[in-house]
């Protein structure tokens, strides 16, 4: 498990004194240049600078918090957890990372694939 609740995490990566998630702090977390950001929110780079409160950024960044919330589940250190989302193809998937799921819009085959490693399944 995480080692902050779910609503401790989403505090620290807001923007201070809104409810929106930060760009920059996510970007950070997932070792990710800021336009890499943009590309897998699609939209554009200076988006994610001068408009972070963009819906689809948004929806984009809580995406990111869910699978990596999901990620945490299977793999309770963060950093490793990082990396599964990150860098681990995945066979079921044409060998995609859950990050290039989430950029292609597939949430919850995401969070789906996280859910059937965590009860047992083989991945």
């Amino acid at each position: 498990m995480l080692s902050v609740p779910l609503s401790d995490l989403l505090d620290a990566l807001r923007e201070p004194g809104t409810s929106d998630l930060s760009a920059t702090r996510i970007a950070e977390l997932f070792g990710l240049q800021l336009q890499d950001l943009a590309t897998i929110a699609s939209v554009h780079h200076g988006t994610v600078q001068t408009h972070p409160e963009s819906q689809k950024l948004q929806d984009t960044l809580r995406d990111l918090v869910r699978v990596l919330y999901a990620a945490v589940l299977v793999q309770p250190d963060r950093d490793q957890a990082i990396s599964l989302i990150g860098n681990v193809p995945i066979p079921a998937f044409r060998d995609k990372t859950l990050l290039q799921l989430v950029a292609e819009g597939r949430i919850e085959d995401a969070i789906d694939y996280l859910e059937s490693i965590r009860s047992g399944a083989v991945g």
